[in-house]
């Protein structure tokens, strides 16, 4: 059985792969990426790479030949660009024959009105049209998308946020990526969707255990949009970047990432990390770069 990773030289897709190797042999395991040579630390651990490259179709061809079981991680870019090479490489994926299909989608994709969601959905959609055996990891929130914020406090300043109450199944990348190798490389996964959240915590339970982590009062400055606009500005965050923060913090004060769930705990076999742990761990890392 042959399975391969897309986008493996990502951060979570690099995530994915080391947790497949714990449990898989490297002959088994193939990766499709866009630029071989950032490949080549798998090359070494004996995993076959491919060239494949979502707006190149016809590289998806010979990158999915012969593949048993397929882990599509979604792709970084605006919506429309998203949707349409997600929809390349899910007819790719089917001109190959491949035997079940697991992607990374959104948390609720289905239902929810997050503007991320239209690529997640429009993806599921295109799958379950090809009749192919599926599973669809709907992640919530990496704790990763944090790191500014964190790095913020840090710096002295206050924790920002317009998400009001609204709480978020923040979990580490490692478990996300964890999750997809275990559905990716294990049995009985056909044709599931999981909800993959961690605890659910407002702003202010997680600033809260990021105070602890750091052994210091971190405030927390709640505001509406448009102060949170400018205060994005003034924090020389890129303006084509703000529009797109806001609409993340609209959405988890309605509730987008409000998904209770034990999904996690199922495929993990285990608790996901704690959020203290968790943080520690990010902080661990901001402080050696």
């Amino acid at each position: 059985m042959k399975m391969l990773v897309t986008g493996a030289t990502g951060k979570l897709g690099t995530k994915v792969v080391e947790a497949l190797l714990k449990t898989v042999p490297a002959s088994q395991l193939a990766v499709s990426v866009r630029n071989p040579e950032k490949a080549e630390g798998f090359k070494a651990k004996g995993v076959e790479v491919r060239q494949g490259d979502f707006d190149l179709p016809e590289t998806l061809d010979s990158a999915f030949a012969g593949i048993d079981r397929l882990l599509i991680i979604s792709a970084d870019g605006d919506n429309e660009t998203r949707i349409r090479q997600h929809t390349a490489a899910v007819e790719a994926a089917e001109r190959a024959q491949v035997k079940f299909i697991a992607y990374t989608s959104l948390a609720n994709a289905s239902e929810t009105t997050m503007f991320l969601a239209p690529p997640h959905r429009a993806t599921e959609e295109a799958i379950l049209k090809t009749g192919i055996p599926y599973s669809f990891l709907r992640n919530n929130w990496y704790l990763e998308n944090e790191v500014s914020g964190i790095q913020g406090v840090l710096a002295g300043a206050p924790w920002v946020t317009s998400a009001g109450a609204g709480k978020v199944g923040w979990a580490l990348q490692q478990d996300y990526a964890e999750a997809a190798a275990a559905v990716l490389a294990g049995n009985g996964h056909e044709n599931t969707i999981y909800e993959l959240s961690g605890k659910l915590l407002s702003q202010d339970e997680l600033v809260s255990a990021l105070a602890t982590v750091l052994g210091k009062e971190v405030a927390v400055q709640h505001v509406d949009d448009a102060t949170y606009t400018d205060i994005m500005k003034g924090a020389g965050v890129p303006e084509f970047i703000i529009p797109f923060l806001v609409d993340i913090q609209s959405g988890i004060r309605d509730g987008a990432l409000e998904i209770e769930s034990n999904d996690f705990e199922k495929l993990l076999g285990r608790p996901v990390t704690p959020i203290n742990e968790a943080l520690n761990q990010i902080f661990s890392g901001i402080t050696k770069e």
